[in-house]
Parts: C-alpha cells; structure tokens; sequence
C-alpha cells in the first residue's frame, strides 16, 4: 500500500515509517525539514508545511493511505501557531484526502483531549470533551479530533488514536527536557504518587498499522478514537526515576505542592501572554494540571478492535534505552 505519513521525520513518525518500510508498504513523506536519513530508506520525501494546503494538496496525490502523526505540541500559549498546525494543518488533510479519492486515515491524537483537570483512573473512549481546556494544544487537538472523526464515511475511513507520553530510544522531545530539568534542579512534581500511563515508542508506532489494517479491512475502528499505552500505570515518580536511571542520571525528582506550582505557572503564564511570548514558558498550568493528577486508561476498546496489545514492556523499552546510550548496571559506559 502507498501510505503518506505527515510529520515524518519525527520521534513518531519515524518509527511508524520504518514499521511500514519493514512489511513492504511504499512509504512517503511531509516534513517542514529534509530528512536525508528518510530517503536513504528509500522513502519520498516532500517538503512543506502542514499548515500549506497546496503542500499537503501535493503530497497526497498518488497515495491510498494517510497516517497522519504531524502537529504542534507544547505548553505554549500562542494559540494561532496551534491552530493552524492542528486545526487548519489536519483540515488540509482531510481536504486532500477527499480530492485524491484517499479511503483511510489514522490520526495521532492526544489523550489531553479529555483531560478537564481530575483524576483519571481507567477512563474509557466514553470520557467526553471538557468544556474548557488549560492550553492551546488540547483545545486543538480536541477538535481536530473532531473534525477527524465526523468525515469518516464509506468514502473515507478515519479513526484516531491517543498514545500517552511517547518514549524511547531516538527521543528528542521529553527525554531531553527532563534530563536538562532534573541536572538544573529544577524537577518538581505535585503529586509524586499519581498514577500516569506512557507508551513505549514501538508499541505507538504499532498501533498505528494496526489501526490502518483495520481501516482498510473490516472497518470496525472507522469514525472511532482509542486510548494508547503499555498498559502499565506507574506512580509519575517511578517513571520519571527510571527513565533518568535510564540515562545514567541520578534521579532529583522533588516535590511541590499543588497550590504554589500554579500559582507560579499562573503568574508566569500572565507574563508570557502580556510579551506575547511564542515560546514555550518555563511553567505552564497545563503542566501542572497533568503532573498533579492521575491519568492512566482502560484499553479495552484498542485491544478488541486493533489488536493492540503492548509487545515492549516498559522494563524491556528501559533496557533498550539503556543500551542505546551505553548505561549498564554499573553506571554508564
């Protein structure tokens, strides 16, 4: 199958696109960089802008499938690059897919859609959209989500997927801000004892074929969203220590209340937003909100319609991480 995936020269996009080299399919992609080590892989690289509907007009042209995993995130506060990476870059899609007659499309989604600012302990696809969100990126996320699933129709197949904290070896986004937190000092969480999901990059990546295969056969996931994790709910403390042990860091996670971390996040927000600041601030209430509260989910619905099922444990993905940067049981190498 000829399969467009958006954004992928990304942690993400790169594993599903070596996923689908590995099975034959013929791979192609968007990206706002070149990706040399992409089309050493032999994969067709287009340059361009998500948010560039001519852009994505071209790229989609001659394509059956699109798996669609570019987007903003952050706790960023200027809410227009959010949207037009999220909303009008997914709607760019959606337009193409209709014009070049493309019948499935997988959307990388967030979990963050449904996060009103509780506890969430098993939620289910059943969670609703919270009437307000605490950032730009799950307010568009949420509804390119939307848009996503209200085009799914005998004419094109769509689902989405919601894979919680994406981690392992290649990582270039979370790992690397919390190595440089924890070596500042500057690692403090809420609620040390809240229980999170995370999903192991091969296991994201995965998901995503299986979603597609099930798009292009029975159709069961069409006009659906799914949460995606390893299954494996961990206090954020012990995440976030072993993750650090991974690496060959000694972990400095320390703890801060609720209350003074969003009062400082709500102090600092207001400055960014008088500066007009496009950078991500140093502490957002978006942040605080996730790290404050439990958020781990039932994957019923991932495992009877997708066939999902986490094949990397997260001890296995920390050996893997381990190895990648030389760390052994005695320290790094």
């Amino acid at each position: 199958m000829k399969v467009l995936v958006t954004g992928g020269g990304g942690f993400l996009g790169q594993a599903i696109v070596r996923q689908l080299l590995a099975r034959g399919d013929t791979v192609s992609a968007i990206n706002r960089s070149a990706y040399p080590e992409l089309e050493a892989l032999g994969v067709t690289c287009h340059r361009g802008d998500i948010a560039d509907a001519k852009a994505v007009m071209q790229a989609c042209e001659g394509v059956e499938a699109v798996i669609h995993v570019a987007a903003k995130a952050g706790p960023g506060l200027y809410a227009p690059d959010f949207v037009a990476a999220n909303i009008d870059g997914t709607q760019n899609v959606l337009n193409a897919c209709g014009e070049h007659g493309i019948r499935y499309l997988v959307h990388t989604s967030s979990p963050s859609v449904v996060h009103g600012g509780g506890d969430i302990d098993g939620g289910d696809e059943s969670l609703p959209y919270p009437d307000h969100f605490a950032a730009p990126y799950p307010a568009t996320k949420a509804e390119a989500e939307k848009r996503v699933l209200a085009a799914s129709s005998d004419n094109l197949k769509t689902c989405a997927l919601r894979p919680h904290l994406i981690w392992g070896p290649g990582d270039n986004q979370l790992l690397p801000r919390l190595i440089e937190k924890n070596r500042a000092g500057r690692l403090r969480v809420p609620a040390p004892e809240k229980l999170i999901d995370t999903v192991f990059i091969d296991n994201a990546a995965r998901a995503h074929l299986q979603a597609l295969d099930n798009l292009t056969t029975s159709g069961t996931a069409a006009g659906k969203a799914y949460f995606i994790s390893n299954g494996e709910p961990l206090p954020v403390y012990d995440i976030l220590s072993r993750l650090l042990e991974a690496y060959g860091e000694t972990p400095r996670v320390r703890t801060v209340p609720k209350s003074v971390a969003m009062a400082v996040a709500t102090v600092v927000e207001g400055i960014w937003r008088v500066l007009k600041k496009r950078s991500d601030p140093p502490l957002a209430r978006f942040v605080v909100e996730h790290l404050a509260t439990a958020h781990w989910y039932d994957l019923s619905a991932a495992k009877r319609d997708l066939g999902y099922d986490p094949e990397v444990s997260i001890a296995e993905g920390l050996e893997r991480l381990a190895a990648e940067v030389g760390v052994t049981a005695g320290g790094t190498g």
